[in-house]
Parts: structure tokens; C-alpha cells; sequence
């Protein structure tokens, strides 16, 4: 029976080649992309692993060993808005532990560095990066110990004085495998575990794989109705139900198998681009983006089962009666009941918003199963749809087109959504996808502070801790060099106050402030100014740390003579630029090289985490959006042909009765484009409506309403849509002839 059917699928001519092609890449193209998903969640897991040892040194990261102890003193340095991590090691032992990409530890005066800090040492005048890291470079830090190739980390060589003298340094005699339950700032390698990140890129897997499930169903049903009288020719003629199942089931497989085989070497293909896409921020390295044998296997094993079950399920009115499709019996209307997933759907989520997941895995799954039974209650929500709006209009119209478009939807609504399917899906993920990216870019992503304060370096105690020891002085030398860096514009040095001059209380918060000259914050004028006639001004500290422009905040004076406060230790420098990233750069350097107690920030470094993982997160919504409206017109034209295709016979009737070409376009054109409008306008409601339970329950967050970009491609992609309607009309002539009424 199989081989019989392998000649069936391929002796209907061009038109059967064509289909079974068209099924192909519709597989080919939804293996490639599951794929290149499921084994982007795998490098995911993979960079995470390998970013671990970072942690040594944070509680109950490290487990102990019977190894010599290891002096490890980690810290966290910026350079133009990228993390460079950094570790001070300094062994006491022969049995010291090695971090991973190492195959010893660097002597005192060395240091390791990965290739992308190697690359960008060589390429960076070293006043603005090299100064910052004592002794040379002799080696590189292996593939082991980097979660990606843009992974800036070295691994620096010191005695064991030198690394006790740093903050926050600490004997281990392991290297951390684990991620603590417990991370505060010594967790430098805490990847993506539990970020939000991850739920999205479940729920946009989930959002890819659907438009390309409704592609291969329409190219499945492709010239449905030809192969339904063929298949009810051959139970008239004594074919079984179960022979006509596995014809059916046979030809969409054969596709199916060629189009997996194809799309796993679309997924080769694709694996270098894939790589270079930012999803965590960084890139992946090729390597990781591998398989596991159950996915391979899932993927080879189930596709094809899927493809089969969707043939069997789109051919199946041939098994209950072969007269059944000869004489077309009029389908029964789906029920109001079909709004009950779409509703179960929106509930889950809304459920949510005032009761969150606890754990990543509930998130993941609570969040998935959601926007899941929303895409599915859409699309099975769809043709009653169809069917109530077919009624409302052809109770309200007295056209000929409009009454014969109105009667066929309202006869079989499900064909007239089937074909709008594919894009009512798209905008539901572009609408959400857009509308959940546009609120997090309106919370996180405009880098920190006000365009004056963007200019600015402030150096602090490593973590500012208030009992961290402040330096007694800063040497003449160092501010001679400050001043020398080109783009210097003023530098103020700011004293502690033991003595809480000016003390005051805020709330319940007492507020000591610190105290700066006069003379010295005149050259930083964004913090604020003096009152008239005042040596020493009393600012507070947190001023000095906002990021909001202080220029027009006067302080008051305090009581004590400029000579006396410049004794006093100094608790932070604030220097000021003209907003050059070389300026900047360089008195980062000047200030870690001379000051290694204290840490140099500049704004934008408190949000370039931030940043890098929105960089990240609007690329994966650039691959949604590119993804899922080409597929979607692919699906929408094959829809439209296959429908044109098997109606042929009945549109030649309707010419041969003397209705016009131009009545059989406004016909075509109204069955196409109403299903499209209403249930589009419905999906993105559903969108904003899905984005907004998911910001409120996963981040706190508002919706808001996304740029003009969402509005300009949600009006090119209906505009298109239609304009694809109107590009098959041409086809009506062609195939309306009288031979189609002779022989259809």
C-alpha cells in the first residue's frame, strides 16, 4: 500500500510536486527554527556552567577541599560600558586550585586574559585599559572559563599581601561549581538563572513555532478538495477507511521527512548566525549550540507524526462517507464554546498578576501554558468568529457580492479563517512581543543619569561601605595627572566628617553630610553650588551619587575653615569631563591604578547590565517579527490559492451564469478580508491584553503603549495582506473557465 501511495503523491503532475514541495519548506523552515531554539536554550545552560568559578570567594558558592588555600580578591571594572571582570589570585601552595581555561596560575607580575580583552588591549591606548591591570600579559584565558567569546575577564598574579590588602578578598581551597541560593555582590558569575529572560525566550519559542504549524497545515490542505473526490473515488471503489488514512497520511510524510532532513541543515546553516544573535547580551560560541539526543530524536521522530496526524485530521471527512464529499454536505457551524480557551487563556494570566510564581520553573510554565492556550484559543475561537460577524453583515447588506462572500463564510466559516490564521497569530506576537519590549525599554532602558552627570567619574570605597577605610590623602602627583587627562573639566575631593558638622535628620534617617571646598566644587557644578561668602560646603552624599543634575541646588556652609577639612580623609573623588569616552577612560584608570581600594563608576555603568540584556531581548524581538509576517503572507497566499483552487468549479458555474469577473473579485476579496480585520482587531487586543498581566505579574510594570514602529508595521503587514488578496485575483479569470465547470 505504500509504495502505491508513494506513486499517488507524485502522478497528479506539476500541481502534486508543487504541494509536496511547498510542505517541505514549510517543515524545513519550522525544524530550522525549533532547533536553533531549543539548542540556543542549551548554550544558555552552557555559558551559565562555564561562568561559575566566578563566584569563588561569594557564601556558599565554594565548598572546601584539603587543597592550599588560594588568596582570591574578584572585582567588577567597566570599560565603555562593558563588564571586565577581574581576579587577583595569589596561591599559598603548591595543591592551590587552578581556575578553569588555566593550566597554572599566573606568578606574581602576570596576568591571563580572555581573547576579547586581549583583542581590546591591543587596540586601546593603555591610559585608557592596560594601566589599570600591574605586570604583563603571558597568556590567554581558555574557552573553559568564558561564557562567551565577547567575555572581557583576566586573571591577575599577585603576592599574598598584596591580594589580602584588596576588599572583600578571601582564602578558598576550591573553585565554585554551584550557584549560591544567596547572591549579594560577589556573585560575578550569576548568568541568566532566573531572569526574566528566560521566560520570554520560552514564551517567544512557543510564539515562533505557531505561525510555522499554521503554514504546514495550509500547504497540507493544499488542492484538498481534488484529493478528497480522489480519495472518496477509491472508497467508492472498495478502499477502506484505513487504506485512504495511510494514502493520506503517506504523501503529507514524504514531505514531511524531506522537510526535516532539509531543515536540519537549515539549522547548520544557521547555526553561525544564531550564534552571533545577543539573546543574554553576548554572543554564543558555535560549540554550544548543540543538541541533545532526545531533542534530535523528538525532532526527526515527531515532525513527520505531526505532519501525518495534520493530513489525516485535514482529509478526514473521507473516512465517515466516500458520497460525503461528492455531495459537499454543509458543515456544522462551530458553537459559542470555542471562546472558552481564549478565555481560560487571559484568566491563567490575569490569575497571576496577584498571585506570582515563586519559583523559575512555575513562572515558566504558569507564563507558557498562558500565552499557549491564548494563541490556541485564538485560532480555534477563529471561525465562530467568522461566522457570528458573516451573519451580523448579511443581515445588514443587500449587495449581490456581499450576500454570496457572507453566505459562503457563514456556510464554512472554518475555511474562511483557516486562511488568516497564520497572520491573526503574527500580530498576536507582534503585538505582545512589542508591547512587552516598548514597557521594559520605557523602565530599563535609557542609561542612567542626566546628560551632565554622564560626564562625570566617581570614585568610591570598593561597595561604599560606610566603615570602609577612606584614603588620608590624594596625592599632588595624582590630581597633577587628572588634570593633564585631555577633556579634564574639574575635580573636587570630599571629606568625611567624623565630626558631624551639619548633621541633620531626615525621616528616620540621620544625614551626615560630607564636606567639599568651596574652591573645588565650583569645578564640578553639576553637584551644586556654595552659599555666598562660604569656604567649605556641606553636600550630601547621596547627591553625589544620584544621577539626577544637581546644578541648581545650593549647599549650605559648614563650620570649619577649608585648611581643616583638607585634612580630613577623603571618602570619594568626583571628576568631571567633557564627556569624551577617552576622558572618561582615563581617569577610570588613573583612579583604579593609583586607588586600588576604591572602585571608579561612571553612570552609565549602573545600567550597562541592563543595557546589554535589552540589546539582547530587542534582538529576539527583531527575529520574531522577521520570522513570523513572512511566514504569515506565505501562509495567507497559499491559503488563498488553495481556497481559489478548489472552488474553481463552483466560481466557473457562477460566470457561465452570467455573473461578472469583477463580482467574483468583491466575492474572493470580502470572504478573505473580513475574517482577517475582525479577528486581527481581536488579536491585538489579546496582545496588549496578555503583554499587560505578564509585565504587572513578572516585573511591576505598567504597559506602555509601543512606538510608532508597532503602529507602521502592523498597518504595512494588514495593508500587505490585502494587497496579497488582491494579487491572487488574476487567478479567478484563469482558472474560472468552461472547462473548469466541465471537468472540476
Amino acid at each position: 500500500m505504500i509504495p502505491f501511495s508513494l506513486r499517488l503523491a507524485v502522478s497528479g503532475g506539476r500541481e502534486a510536486v508543487a504541494r509536496l514541495l511547498m510542505i517541505a519548506a514549510a517543515v524545513a523552515i519550522g525544524v530550522g527554527l525549533l532547533l536553533s531554539t531549543l539548542s540556543s536554550m542549551n548554550a544558555i545552560d552552557r555559558a551559565n556552567e562555564r561562568q561559575l568559578w566566578m563566584n569563588t570567594g561569594a557564601k556558599g558558592a565554594t565548598a572546601a577541599t584539603s587543597a592550599d588555600p588560594l588568596w582570591w580578591g574578584a572585582r567588577g571594572d567597566y570599560y565603555r560600558g562593558k563588564r571586565v571582570f577581574r581576579v587577583d589570585l595569589a596561591p599559598t601552595g603548591p595543591t592551590s586550585p587552578v581556575v578553569p581555561g588555566l593550566s597554572r596560575l599566573p606568578a606574581p607580575g602576570e596576568y591571563y586574559a580572555s581573547p576579547a580583552l586581549e583583542k581590546l588591549l591591543r587596540d586601546t591606548p593603555a591610559v585608557e585599559l592596560g594601566d589599570r591591570f600591574p605586570g604583563r600579559l603571558v597568556g590567554t584565558l581558555g574557552e573553559d572559563a568564558l561564557p562567551s567569546p565577547d567575555t572581557l575577564a583576566l586573571v591577575v598574579g599577585r603576592t599574598a599581601d598584596e591580594v589580602k590588602a584588596l576588599p572583600r578578598a578571601h582564602t578558598v581551597t576550591g573553585i565554585a561549581t554551584a550557584l549560591p541560593d544567596n547572591c549579594e555582590y560577589d556573585c560575578y558569575g550569576a548568568g541568566v538563572h532566573g531572569d526574566a529572560l528566560v521566560l520570554v525566550l520560552t514564551v517567544v519559542a512557543a510564539a515562533l513555532i505557531f505561525p510555522v504549524l499554521i503554514f504546514i497545515g495550509t500547504a497540507t490542505r493544499l488542492s484538498a478538495a481534488t484529493r478528497e473526490q480522489r480519495y472518496a473515488a477509491m472508497r467508492l471503489v472498495g478502499a477502506t477507511p484505513g487504506q485512504v488514512s495511510v494514502m493520506s497520511a503517506v504523501e503529507s510524510t514524504v514531505a514531511a521527512v524531506v522537510g526535516t532532513v532539509v531543515g536540519f541543515g537549515l539549522y547548520v546553516a544557521l547555526k553561525p548566525l544564531v550564534a552571533d544573535v545577543p539573546f543574554t547580551g553576548d554572543r554564543f560560541f558555535a560549540g554550544d549550540l548543540s543538541l541533545t539526543l532526545p531533542q534530535v530524536a523528538g525532532v526527526a521522530l515527531g515532525v513527520p507524526v505531526a505532519a501525518a496526524l495534520a493530513a489525516r485530521f485535514a482529509l478526514r471527512r473521507v473516512t465517515i462517507s466516500p458520497l460525503g464529499v461528492s455531495r459537499r454536505v454543509t458543515p456544522k457551524p462551530p458553537s459559542p464554546w470555542r471562546l472558552a480557551p481564549l478565555v481560560a487563556g487571559l484568566a491563567e494570566l490575569g490569575y497571576f498578576v496577584g498571585n506570582h510564581p515563586k519559583t523559575t520553573d512555575g513562572q515558566s510554565a504558569g507564563y507558557l501554558s498562558g500565552f499557549v492556550l491564548v494563541m490556541l484559543g485564538l485560532v480555534i475561537a477563529g471561525p465562530w468568529l467568522t461566522l457570528a460577524t458573516a451573519r451580523v453583515v448579511a443581515r445588514r447588506t443587500s449587495r449581490p457580492a456581499s450576500l454570496i462572500a457572507m453566505r459562503r463564510l457563514a456556510d464554512d466559516p472554518r475555511a474562511g479563517f483557516r486562511s488568516v490564521a497564520g497572520l491573526v497569530l503574527a500580530l498576536f506576537v507582534t503585538t505582545g512581543t512589542l508591547g512587552i519590549m516598548s514597557t521594559i525599554n520605557a523602565n530599563q532602558g535609557l542609561v542612567n543619569g542626566a546628560p551632565e552627570v554622564r560626564k562625570a567619574i566617581v570614585a568610591t570605597p570598593f561597595g561604599n561601605k560606610p566603615d570602609a577605610t577612606a584614603l588620608p590623602s590624594v596625592p599632588d602627583r595624582v590630581l597633577a595627572q587628572a588634570r593633564a587627562v585631555p577633556g579634564f573639566r574639574g575635580i573636587a575631593l570630599v571629606h568625611d566628617n567624623p565630626a558631624g558638622i551639619g548633621a541633620y535628620q531626615l525621616g528616620e534617617r540621620r544625614v551626615v553630610p560630607s564636606l567639599v571646598s568651596c574652591a573645588e566644587l565650583a569645578q564640578i557644578p553639576v553637584v551644586g553650588h556654595c552659599a555666598p561668602g562660604a569656604a567649605v560646603a556641606a553636600v550630601d552624599p547621596y547627591q553625589l551619587l544620584d544621577l539626577t543634575d544637581g546644578s541648581g541646588h545650593e549647599w549650605p556652609a559648614a563650620q570649619i575653615s577649608a585648611e581643616a577639612a583638607v585634612e580630613l580623609p577623603v571618602r570619594m573623588l568626583y571628576a568631571t569631563t567633557d564627556g569624551s569616552e577617552a576622558a572618561k577612560e582615563q581617569l577610570r584608570t588613573l583612579f583604579t591604578k593609583e586607588f586600588p581600594t576604591y572602585e571608579p563608576r561612571l553612570a552609565e555603568d549602573w545600567s550597562s547590565e541592563g543595557q546589554k540584556k535589552l540589546q539582547g531581548w530587542r534582538q529576539l524581538a527583531n527575529v520574531v517579527l522577521l520570522t513570523t509576517l513572512p511566514i504569515a503572507g506565505c501562509s495567507l497566499a497559499v491559503s488563498v490559492v488553495a481556497g481559489l483552487s478548489d472552488r474553481r468549479r463552483p466560481f466557473a458555474m457562477l460566470r457561465l451564469t452570467g455573473a461578472p469577473l469583477r463580482l467574483l473579485h468583491r466575492v474572493v476579496g470580502l470572504e478573505s478580508a473580513l475574517p482577517l480585520l475582525v479577528v486581527s482587531a481581536l488579536a491585538i487586543g489579546t496582545g496588549f491584553a496578555a503583554a499587560a498581566m505578564f509585565l504587572t505579574s513578572q516585573m511591576g510594570y505598567d504597559l506602555v503603549s509601543p512606538d510608532l514602529t508597532y503602529y507602521g508595521l502592523t498597518g504595512f503587514g494588514l495593508a500587505a495582506s490585502l494587497g496579497i488578496i488582491a494579487s491572487t485575483l488574476p487567478l479567478l479569470r484563469r482558472i474560472t473557465g468552461p472547462e473548469a465547470a466541465r471537468n472540476g
